[in-house]
């Protein structure tokens, strides 16, 4: 159980230099130094710039992370919590206090593999915050007050979990999420594989997992759109680059996956991976080179391009200003459009 008071304290200290210290897998020196101009817009069609202005400021928050992911913002206290997934540690930045660590390490113990933190974060209802863990190969929420961690699943039908990697909530209470298998170091051939299978899953408020879906092939991102009839899944696989959107029908059951958007003739670094989805539908998803923004219908209308190659995104502060996860470094954009935060 981690004890998060004595990690407060620590994360107190200046922001303006941080250890990621070393865990045994990994490590890498942050600091602070906010960049302006780092990026550039790619727009495609016309309705991109309602959208995302033409002139809109890419900043480079931070850097010197070993690879960032999973951010999400927490209302209650004002901040963006974000994933250090090869650091094993879990960070915080707001504009007042700057970067601070919250929790590190994630994953105690051996490993051989350098992907053992949480990667994909969100918080429930009442603001605690829950990590998907490829290390433990769990799904943990940190309680409040002292901070120790409650694992909601870590298994199916007996079989442990591949790896968590990232959630969404739909309105009925249940926490949707995909395992595919990244924190194996010998993916879908690891010898510690109980599952053949990279399911979707939902879990239920009282813990009843429930298995949606086992045949795209590396589920990964995943949103509701606003009215939750569509589940969008973004699928990392290098031979199969693309987003699908699911039907959602009666009580959140998923079915008929189709294609929403085919990215496999792009040579830009970067698979389909994490996404977040605006008020009126349309989907910001990481892929190859940046941020993809799509309409509701699946026409690509333009790009938000960080100097680095994003792997997830969340929206913060008011609703409008989009971070971005990428690599080593955490960007964020002021946007026309906005997104509801949990």
């Amino acid at each position: 159980m981690q004890n998060l008071k004595l990690l407060l304290l620590i994360s107190a200290m200046s922001a303006s230099l941080m250890s990621c210290g070393e865990s045994g897998t990994g490590s890498a020196m942050a600091t602070v130094d906010i960049i302006d101009n780092a990026g550039s817009i790619v727009s495609v069609d016309p309705s991109f710039d309602a959208l995302v202005p033409a002139e809109a400021n890419i900043q480079k928050l931070a850097g010197g992370f070993a690879f960032t992911e999973g951010p999400v913002w927490n209302s209650g206290l004002e901040h963006l919590m974000f994933s250090d997934l090869r650091s094993n540690a879990v960070h915080t930045w707001d504009d007042e206090n700057g970067l601070r660590t919250l929790i590190q390490p994630v994953f105690e113990g051996e490993s051989d593999t350098e992907s053992v933190g949480s990667n994909g974060l969100n918080v429930d209802s009442e603001g605690r915050l829950l990590l998907m863990e490829h290390g433990n190969r769990q799904v943990s929420r940190v309680e409040p007050g002292g901070g120790e961690r409650t694992v909601l699943v870590n298994s199916y039908r007996g079989k442990r979990l591949n790896s968590p990697n990232d959630s969404a909530w739909h309105s009925n209470g249940w926490l949707y999420f995909t395992d595919p298998p990244y924190g194996l170091a010998g993916l879908e051939d690891d010898p510690a594989r109980e599952l053949d299978y990279n399911g979707i899953y939902r879990l239920s408020p009282s813990g009843e997992i429930q298995l949606l879906y086992r045949d795209q092939t590396r589920p990964n991102g995943i949103a509701f759109s606003p009215d939750e009839k569509t589940l969008y899944v973004a699928n990392s696989d290098a031979e199969n680059k693309v987003w699908y959107a699911y039907n959602v029908v009666g009580n959140g059951i998923i079915g008929n996956p189709q294609v929403f958007y085919d990215v496999n003739d792009q040579n830009e670094t970067g698979a389909a991976d994490g996404m977040k989805v605006d008020v009126d539908g349309n989907v910001f998803a990481t892929g190859p080179g940046g941020v993809w923004v799509f309409s509701p219908d699946g026409i690509h209308l333009g790009t938000i391009k960080p100097d680095e190659v994003p792997a997830n995104v969340a929206w913060g502060d008011e609703g409008s200003t989009l971070y971005m996860t990428a690599r080593t470094g955490l960007y964020r954009v002021k946007l026309n459009t906005r997104g509801i935060i949990p």
